[in-house]
């Protein structure tokens, strides 16, 4: 079995796997890393998101030796020193999840589009989470957890209800 590397939400991990092992099963099952959730091993709902090497991916979708030697955060890598990151902090601030299940993957991704568009409009928002499903919310919650954590980043005041 090939052996994989990378660094986990900071920590230097190695195991053994299989060829065929998703990101998603290397972190779930390997990690116990459960925070990524996998709903649907098809990368529809986005449940799965983590960065690696500070992008989204879908982690149902990569291999986890297409990982080796790169640089993964989980939901669980977010937050630092006991305090939650402004994006977890905004989507408990403003309700953005439901039974929560879609909650990592929206969060990651969330976070990698301020990564990318500091100050994105409330548009934006909604069509770069376009590939993450909530079964639960009509995403207005969501979206102005989004965009509050956008201006909390910034250093700015909450945004605007």
């Amino acid at each position: 079995m090939p052996k994989v590397s990378m660094k986990v939400n900071g920590k230097d991990v190695s195991a053994e796997v299989e060829g065929r092992t998703l990101l998603s099963t290397f972190l779930r099952e390997n990690l116990r890393l459960t925070g990524t959730h996998v709903g649907c091993d098809t990368s529809q709902c986005g449940a799965c998101v983590v960065h690696v090497d500070g992008k989204s991916v879908k982690s149902c979708t990569l291999l986890a030796a297409q990982a080796d030697g790169a640089s993964v955060t989980t939901i669980e890598g977010l937050a630092q020193g006991g305090n939650l990151h402004p994006m977890q902090a905004a989507f408990k601030e403003h309700h953005g999840l439901q039974c929560g299940f879609c909650t990592p993957g929206m969060v990651m991704s969330a976070v990698d589009l301020l990564q990318t568009n500091p100050d994105p409009s409330e548009k934006e928002v909604r069509e770069w989470l376009e590939g993450n499903i909530c079964r639960c919310t009509g995403y207005h919650n969501i979206v102005k957890a989004v965009l509050d954590a956008a201006a909390q980043m910034r250093g700015g005041q909450q945004a605007a209800e």
